[in-house]
This record gives structure tokens, C-alpha cells and sequence, in this order.
């Protein structure tokens, strides 16, 4: 099981959702960069369950720093966060029964019978908390340099949301709405979007959607081609989340039905700076950043866990059956991801730029 990323700044995630904790280390940040707990704790309360649109588990998210942090400063070491689980219900799954569209049957037959899927074990979206503790250290990191990520609900069961504007100054005051959100949209469209999941939620059902990130203030030159593009990065990080099933940069499929004179993004100087007139390429030229925002949009799939009744087949006795799910599951899970994802690309754009300019790109003032 590899359960680390990065090359020069690098995330390691631990834990099962039914375990005593999950928690994440990272390691390769520089020292100096100033981050408080009450940050940490602002970022996992965006991802924590907040009513009937969410699940009914409901973790304290009580983390712990059990290094790499001093007085409020990154100290160079790595960070490693804890965060306890304590509120388990784990009769509510079934052992050895498929669950549709879960890693139940899959994970068996990789692990041999050994992995733990209480709750979905180490497949659980309770493991994003960590990843959402670390990266708050790298959302820091990026902001010190002006560097900004945020993450928004595009579409909710049909519902469509504005897009991240082109207009430099709307788009850093819609980037600043969403990130400060606990349900990030940019128009007014929550009400709506709401009433779509709880009318899926009384049905027994669940819905997906898309969402759109948007990085701000990243300098040009970013980017190992061939495969480690920013975009191969960016991209090989969030299918790390269980949840997404697609990705696009710039017009990304759009593009299928352009011709070259409609998709090119003329060059300009603007204030002395090169910058391209349209955005088409999200931001990206040959997989490095030309200095544009870095715009993706992502498709998160329906919460797999329904109570509606289907059929699937008890692996470990080789046999159909029918299962009807009980427990406390999201009818969606699209407005908790959006901070799972703004903390997984910072960590992503961290190292990308630490390979770039090197670590010390990031590393404060010296204290003495």
C-alpha cells in the first residue's frame, strides 16, 4: 500500500476510519512558516459534517502535533498530526458483503483478507482529515508568497454554480468567498443545491457533481515535464481521493469541439509581465505554468453508501445477495471534499515549487 506523495515536500497519510486515529506527516517544508493551531482546526471544521446535508458521525477532530511545529512556526522536522476517532459504529457494515462501488471486494482480494474495512477502513473519506490537517500547513506556506487555492461547488445534482471569473480582481474576491464558506459557492445557489441532496437523502439516495480549483499567484516556470507536469501531479494526487472520477484543466474537453483559432490563448505584456488574453489552457503550456491562474474542474461521483436496496454478492461465501445499507452516510459528499482538495493540491503545489525555486522558497525570516 503506498500512501505517500511528493518528491521534495512529501504527504504521508495513516489511519482507518474505524482505528484508534488517522493522521497525516509531511515532510520537506521549510522552516519558518508560521501556522497556528486554531488555523488547523478553522481548515477541519470546512471539512467536518454540518447538518442534514452531511452524515450524522460527527468526529471532534481533537488533532495533535506531535512534531514539527514550535510556537507557532514550522521548524524544518516533519510535521506529524493525530487525530483521534471517537465515534465508531462499526456493526452498521457488513463483513464480506460487496458494498456497489466500494473497495470491499477489491481490497480483499489485494490484502488477502487482512485489511481492516470497519467503516471503510483506510478507504474512508475519515483518512482526508489528515491530509486536510497537513495541507493546512501548506496552504500557509503558499499564502506567505502570495500564492492563493480555493475550491468551490461547480454543480450539484443539476444545479450549476457560477465559474472563477477571468477578471483579476473578481476572481481573488471569489477565491476569498469560497475558501471563508462552509458551503462554497459563488452565486446563490445553496438553497438549491440543498434541496437537491435532501431530495435525494429522503429517497434513500445520494448525488455527485463537479467542483472547480483555482490556483492564484503561482509563478511561471512550474512543472517537470513529461510526467511530472503540473498538471500529471495535480492530477495523479486528487484520483487519490476515493470521490473523484474525473479532471479537467482549462477548457479541458471543451476543447474537443474547437478549432485551434478558438482554444489558442493569444500572449500579451501587461505591466511589464507576459500574460495570455483567455485562459483555455488553465494557466499550463506543455505541462510548466505560464503565470496564469491554474483552473481545474473535477467530477465527484454519488455517495456509493445508499440506503436503497441492491444487489451484490457475499465474497467470502460465494453467493448473491441483497444489501439495503444502514449507518450514517452523506447523501453527498461534495461540499466536504472541496477543503480536501484545497489541502491535497497546496501540498502538491508545495513541492512542485520547492523543485523549482528549492526549499528555502518558502522558509521565514530568521527568528534570531
Amino acid at each position: 500500500m503506498k500512501n505517500t506523495i511528493g518528491s521534495s515536500v512529501q504527504l504521508t497519510i495513516f489511519g482507518e476510519s474505524h482505528g484508534a486515529a488517522v493522521g497525516a506527516v509531511l515532510d520537506g517544508i521549510a522552516p519558518g512558516v508560521e501556522v497556528s493551531d486554531s488555523f488547523i482546526a478553522e481548515r477541519l471544521s470546512r471539512r467536518r459534517p454540518s447538518g442534514a446535508v452531511d452524515t450524522a458521525r460527527v468526529e471532534d477532530d481533537d488533532f495533535r502535533i506531535l512534531s514539527g511545529i514550535r510556537d507557532g512556526f514550522t521548524t524544518g522536522s516533519p510535521i506529524a498530526v493525530v487525530i483521534p476517532n471517537n465515534n465508531t459504529r462499526s456493526a452498521d457494515y457488513p463483513i464480506g458483503i460487496a458494498r456497489p462501488s466500494h473497495a470491499d471486494y477489491t481490497a480483499d482480494v489485494k490484502y488477502h483478507g487482512f485489511e481492516d474495512l470497519r467503516g471503510g477502513g483506510h478507504f474512508s473519506g475519515r483518512v482526508t482529515a489528515g491530509i486536510v490537517a497537513a495541507g493546512a500547513v501548506c496552504v500557509k506556506a503558499l499564502e506567505a508568497k502570495g500564492i492563493k487555492v480555493a475550491t468551490h461547488i461547480l454543480e450539484c445534482a443539476g444545479v450549476r454554480d457560477a465559474v472563477f471569473s477571468q477578471e483579476t480582481h473578481l476572481l481573488q474576491e471569489q477565491m476569498e468567498k469560497v475558501d471563508a464558506s462552509d458551503f462554497p459557492v459563488i452565486a446563490d445557489v445553496e438553497d438549491k443545491m440543498k434541496d437537491a441532496i435532501l431530495a435525494a437523502k429522503s429517497d434513500g439516495d445520494s448525488v455527485g457533481g463537479l467542483i472547480q480549483t483555482c490556483i492564484y499567484g503561482i509563478p511561471a516556470g512550474v512543472g517537470e515535464p513529461w510526467f511530472d507536469s503540473l498538471e500529471s501531479s495535480i492530477s495523479r494526487a486528487v484520483f487519490g481521493i476515493g470521490g473523484i472520477k474525473g479532471i479537467e484543466f482549462g477548457s479541458g474537453f471543451g476543447f474537443a469541439g474547437m478549432r485551434g483559432s478558438q482554444a489558442n490563448d493569444p500572449f500579451r505584456i501587461k505591466d511589464g509581465k507576459v500574460v495570455t488574453l483567455t485562459n483555455h489552457n488553465g494557466g499550463i503550456n506543455g505541462g510548466i505554468t505560464n503565470g496564469m491562474p491554474v483552473v481545474f474542474n473535477m467530477a465527484v461521483k454519488p455517495t456509493p453508501s445508499i440506503s436503497k436496496q441492491q444487489e451484490t454478492v457475499d465474497f467470502h461465501h460465494a453467493s448473491e445477495v441483497s444489501l439495503s445499507l444502514k449507518g450514517r452516510h452523506d447523501p453527498a459528499i461534495i461540499r466536504r471534499i472541496c477543503p480536501v482538495i484545497t489541502a491535497l493540491v497546496a501540498v502538491v503545489v508545495c513541492d512542485a515549487v520547492s523543485l523549482r525555486f528549492g526549499t528555502d522558497y518558502f522558509t521565514g525570516k530568521n527568528r534570531i
